[in-house]
């Protein structure tokens, strides 16, 4: 199994964002991929995503400014299904893909 793990630290958040110039919560994001030639695929293309900054989003949460995970599609459990963003999710990787 692949699992990128995402470590985002406190800092303050720039033009685009909800609050420009406000610090916000970070925290530590994990996802998980299949080990095979499709998951090794879209791990890639996950990491180009997170260096163009497309990975996640600054939210408002009871006035706390949060990052949380952004538009692309994410499994963060091995179980539970495609409503707990985990497997098995059979469109899972055409449906990341996509997106990426």
């Amino acid at each position: 199994a692949l699992q990128p793990l995402f470590k985002i630290s406190y800092s303050c958040s720039k033009v685009g964002d909800p609050h420009p110039g406000q610090p916000y919560k970070g925290g530590n994001f994990c996802a998980f991929l299949p080990d095979n030639k499709e998951g090794l695929k879209i791990a890639k293309l996950l990491k180009k995503a997170f260096e163009c900054g497309l990975t996640f989003q600054i939210k408002s949460y009871n006035g706390e400014e949060r990052v949380t995970w952004g538009l692309i599609p994410h499994k963060t459990s091995w179980d539970g299904g495609k409503a707990r963003n985990g497997y098995p999710d059979a469109q899972y990787l055409q449906e990341v893909s996509t997106v990426l």
